[in-house]
Parts: structure tokens; C-alpha cells; sequence
């Protein structure tokens, strides 16, 4: 009885290859033609107190708000507790709801002066992303996100925070963006 020819490995790999990449093909070919979901950011309700917190409702992103000057920049507007992240021909990149601590700063032109990849906050809170740009009463303000990704406690009552929290991919978009020096424009 004949012995049958030995198929080098090479030519196994090769063919593993090709028939590996072929699927991927045709794959990324049926997700194309598939349905795209789109992103949506969170926005306080309308009729939110005081201490409500955002939630998931916006379809369509939020202007950016007049007088929030020109270029590259982070606007933060006090009354709709909102960031956008503005490039250098003024288009954004990327809007999302925060949660504003107790200490609000006051509106006004600043820069990062200070990053830090992680600490606890004042609230006694890990945290991450943390972006400085001003104080007000020997308060530190600063955006960031919590390391667990959940939304912040309502602060203790009579307790001054400035930390400015958003959900974690805001802040690590934010952290991407906001380089020290960034300018950071606080409207009303």
C-alpha cells in the first residue's frame, strides 16, 4: 500500500490563514450592511431638582452655547450641566451630562492647570481623569470620573466639593482631549 504524501506545515498555516482571513471578509461585509446604532448622550430631565442626576434621555447633541468664545476648548455651562469638547475649526467632538459638585465655578475663561491620573476625592470617592482648572473659596475644581464607573452620591449635606463627575467614557474622552493648558470656558 502506498504511503501518502506529507503536506509541509508551512502550506498548513498558509491555508489556515487564507481561510481565517476570508471569514473576517465576509463577516465585516454582513456588519456593513447591517443596522448602525448611534450614540446618544445623557441629559437632565427638564423638571430635575437641584440634586437630580443625569440621565440617558437626549436624542440629538446640545449647541454649544453662545459666547463660549473660538478654537479648541472645553465649555462648561453651569445651568445645563453639560460639557463639549470643541476642536480648533469650533466643531465638537464629543458633548455629555455632568454632575456638578457643591461648589460651582464662576463663569469666566481658565486653562488645565494640573492633570492627575487618579486620587480620592474630597468626597472620599476614587477617581480618575482628574482635570484642575480653577479654585473658588480654597476649593479645587476639577472634571473627573469615578474608577467604578458609577454615578456620584448626592454630597453630604453642608459638604463643599468642586468635582465635576461624568460617566466614565466621557472622562476618558475628556482626559484624551483636555491636554494641560487646554482652555476650559465655564458659561451660565
Amino acid at each position: 500500500m502506498p504511503v501518502p504524501a506529507r503536506i509541509p506545515s508551512w502550506a498548513w498555516v498558509t491555508g489556515l490563514t487564507v481561510g481565517a482571513v476570508a471569514a473576517v471578509a465576509v463577516l465585516a461585509v454582513q456588519a456593513d450592511q447591517g443596522p448602525h446604532p448611534t450614540a446618544t448622550a445623557a441629559r437632565p430631565s427638564s423638571s430635575a431638582s437641584p440634586s437630580a442626576r443625569p440621565t440617558p434621555t437626549e436624542s440629538a447633541p446640545a449647541a454649544v452655547p453662545d459666547g463660549s468664545g473660538t478654537g479648541r476648548r472645553i465649555v462648561y455651562s453651569l445651568g445645563q450641566k453639560r460639557v463639549w469638547l470643541v476642536d480648533a475649526s469650533d466643531a465638537t467632538r464629543r458633548t455629555f451630562a455632568v454632575w456638578p459638585g457643591t461648589v460651582a465655578p464662576d463663569p469666566g475663561t481658565y486653562a488645565v492647570s494640573m492633570r492627575r491620573e487618579a486620587t480620592t476625592g474630597s468626597d472620599g470617592v476614587q477617581i480618575e481623569h482628574v482635570l484642575y482648572f480653577t479654585a473658588k473659596n480654597g476649593i479645587s475644581i476639577a472634571f473627573s470620573n469615578e474608577v467604578n464607573g458609577a454615578s456620584p452620591p448626592p454630597p453630604a449635606s453642608g459638604t463643599q466639593t468642586g468635582g465635576i463627575r461624568m460617566p466614565k467614557p466621557d472622562g476618558s474622552a475628556l482626559w484624551a482631549f483636555g491636554t494641560t493648558g487646554t482652555s476650559v470656558v465655564v458659561v451660565k
